[in-house]
């Protein structure tokens, strides 16, 4: 009976990194029972991942090593009332029942005590968020022909609305929007919404890059403020992002997504004079990317130029030229929906279409 209620979120300890988040994905979870054998060892969650990631923790190393070992769990005999309040007090969505011998011999899920409508709300953050939806969507033509490629739809909603909904969820109410591309068209649609945020226009006059029309906002923003590109959706609570951001004093966080690519072929690594040090079969190799989703300091504003071609990446140098703190906070493959190409466009349809 145990086995069967935890099937689908059990997993080695001796998995990876990145084949744990490869799970994560494929599973759609967040969240393992990891085992070493029959014996439970711990849980693993996306944040623990993406708190070893960015301890600079390689993606080979076993989850076993990074497990929490100060993970509190609910003992055999204690009263539901307790583990309840347990659960509250943590948000937990599961929580082991281990014996005096620390073997599991149950699972309490969330939904076997509470109403989901009763999860503790976590605070809330109300930050402005700088929309980039000026482009012309060449790459999505014929479609952006018609319509901008904001108001693309995603299932029986726009890719804008997922992504402001996103943001709204936590907090945010004020939404500045560059554009320039059948700007009416975005206009007009966004003001028949019903909807619980402020949005503000901003034109771009002419192209000006990733960054380049937020120098418009100088005397606008005064916290810290997110940026996101409009054709691509990270399934991850964007607090966690300005937790890290303002914990570690970071001028710039960038949402980064861990991409990996299998190499068909042997790939031999050479020393002086072409003599071959080492050769690995096929291998696996990893990237961070840049997502498209940034939270930056308000102070930044003034570093971009005015009426100047200027891209996020020129301003990323800029900052780390100068030895300021540029964060990147990790998602995995599978968080990271993105729609900017018909390929990624067809896959999202998917996803959102069940």
């Amino acid at each position: 009976m145990l086995n069967k209620k935890i099937a689908s979120i059990k997993i080695e300890a001796d998995k990876t990194i990145l084949q744990t988040m490869k799970q994560m994905d494929e599973r759609n979870v967040r969240l393992f029972y990891a085992f070493e054998g029959e014996q439970f060892v711990g849980l693993i969650s996306i944040g623990d991942i993406q708190r070893a990631i960015i301890r600079n923790i390689p993606l080979d190393t076993p989850i076993a090593c990074i497990l929490d070992k100060e993970k509190v769990y609910a003992q055999l005999g204690q009263p539901i009332n307790l583990i309840k309040k347990k659960m509250q007090s943590m948000r937990a969505e599961s929580m082991p029942v281990l014996d005096d011998n620390g073997k599991l011999v149950d699972v309490y899920f969330w939904k076997d005590f509470f109403a989901v409508k009763n999860v503790p709300e976590r605070e809330k953050i109300d930050l402005p968020v700088v929309i980039m939806a000026g482009g012309k969507g060449t790459r999505l033509k014929p479609l952006t022909n018609i319509i901008p490629k904001p108001l693309i739809p995603v299932g029986d909603r726009t890719i804008l609305e997922e992504i402001m909904d996103q943001f709204e969820i936590i907090g945010c109410k004020k939404f500045y929007m560059s554009v320039n591309y059948k700007y009416d068209m975005i206009e007009y649609y966004l003001r028949q919404l019903d909807k619980n945020y402020d949005i503000e226009f901003f034109m771009e006059d002419k192209p000006l890059g990733t960054i380049g029309s937020v120098s418009l906002l100088k005397d606008k923003i005064s916290t810290p403020f997110f940026v996101s590109n409009c054709d691509i959706r990270i399934d991850q609570d964007f607090r966690d992002v300005y937790n890290y951001h303002k914990e570690n004093h970071n001028d710039i966080t960038i949402v980064t997504a861990i991409k990996s690519y299998n190499i068909p072929y042997g790939v031999i690594e050479t020393g002086q004079n072409g003599i071959m040090k080492e050769i690995t079969e096929k291998p696996e190799i990893s990237y961070m990317i840049n997502t498209g989703v940034y939270l930056l300091n308000a102070d930044l504003i003034r570093e971009i130029p005015q009426g100047e071609f200027f891209h996020i990446t020129h301003l990323i140098e800029k900052v780390n030229i100068r030895g300021g703190r540029v964060g990147c906070f990790p998602v995995s493959d599978g968080q990271w929906k993105d729609m900017g190409e018909w390929p990624e466009y067809l896959k999202m349809i998917n996803v959102f279409n069940g």
